[in-house]
């Protein structure tokens, strides 16, 4: 009997259907729980919510709260757009320095030549930050920078910043302290994002650099940036992600009585604080800003990619390209100088 018989095919396990039953999960919860809400938030964001008479009536109102937002409608102020600034903002303030000192403490950890002792204690010791409750971290740095903080009456007992200087009035030292928060607790494990990627690159590249005599800097920005593109990618769309869907931290740090208005003057008021307020108003605006936050991040995640996409593949696509070009321009030449002899 052959062994393609089928009885012989029909005992043999294929064991590759199991993993859609691991995966299957995922996909369910993604679907009820993600999926299908931001389908139906485009489908609130074109109501509008109204009372008459003690009663609640709905209307299709279309691209209308859209252009309510962003003050196209006489009378409406854009304030999803100062918002949007504000939000940008506090998240460059964190990400920039974030950014700096984890690519430092990435080639710092990770350099075999140093040889670092307690590595692994580091590691552990600039991630704990992350693990810390984002209210607790509010409350905290709030009691320091209040007015009679220990940090603000010590800055003034030295000389640093006047005596009538408040942080929790001034938009500059809001924002910047909200900033260096989520600095605080996001280094630590983008640090470690990037350490990831550094030890993944070959070390016989770096042994070659050695003996070509190129510098540390000259292998950190010849060699170790150039292949951490995918990682450093990687992190700026998810840092950028977290950054303009902030809420925790600014909905706690300095706030008005009422909450979701950021002090002072709504200069630290996120997006979705703005989504709150509104969803607190039931107002189908509230979806509408969901919507233009989903666009935004999209937009931008988009032109990441495009902008850090694989630059290689790219040239080698141009230059195939281009001699292509040269092949048939050769062709032609030599079909022209065959016509003439004839």
């Amino acid at each position: 009997m052959s062994d393609n018989s089928p009885k012989k095919r029909r005992k043999t396990v294929e064991y590759g259907r199991w993993g859609y039953f691991f995966i299957a999960p995922f996909f369910i919860v993604y679907l009820f729980f993600q999926f299908v809400p931001l389908l139906t938030t485009f489908y609130y964001s074109t109501l509008r919510y109204s009372k008459r008479n003690l009663k609640e009536t709905i209307e299709f109102a279309g691209l209308g709260n859209f252009m309510d937002l962003l003050g196209i409608t006489e009378g409406e102020k854009a304030y999803v757009l100062l918002y949007l600034g504000n939000t940008v903002t506090m998240w460059l303030i964190n990400f920039i320095p974030q950014i700096i000192i984890s690519l430092l403490m990435a080639a710092w950890l990770s350099d075999q030549r140093i040889k670092l002792k307690l590595g692994g204690l580091y590691k552990c010791i600039i991630y704990l930050p992350s693990l810390i409750t984002a209210a607790s971290i509010s409350v905290l740095f709030h009691a320091m920078f209040s007015a009679q903080g220990p940090i603000t009456m010590t800055l003034r007992d030295a000389g640093i910043i006047s005596k009538n200087f408040d942080f929790m009035r001034s938009v500059a030292g809001t924002r910047g302290i909200i900033g260096y928060i989520l600095f605080w607790m996001w280094y630590g494990n983008t640090s470690l994002l990037l350490i990831s990627g550094v030890l993944g690159i070959s070390p016989d590249i770096y042994e070659a650099a050695d003996i070509d005599g190129a510098s540390s800097a000259r292998q950190f920005f010849s060699i170790t940036l150039p292949l951490l593109r995918p990682i450093l990618m990687y992190v700026l769309v998810t840092s950028l992600i977290g950054g303009l869907q902030n809420y925790d931290i600014p909905s706690l740090f300095n706030v008005s009585k009422t909450g979701l208005i950021g002090q002072p003057n709504d200069k630290s008021t996120t997006l979705t604080m703005y989504i709150m307020r509104l969803h607190a108003s039931n107002d189908g605006k509230a979806a509408a800003v969901s919507v233009f936050l989903f666009i935004i991040t999209l937009i931008l995640s988009l032109a990441i990619f495009g902008g850090m996409g694989d630059n290689e593949e790219r040239r080698l696509k141009k230059e195939k390209k281009k001699e292509a070009e040269a092949e048939k321009l050769r062709a032609q030449a030599l079909k022209a100088k065959k016509g003439g002899n004839q």
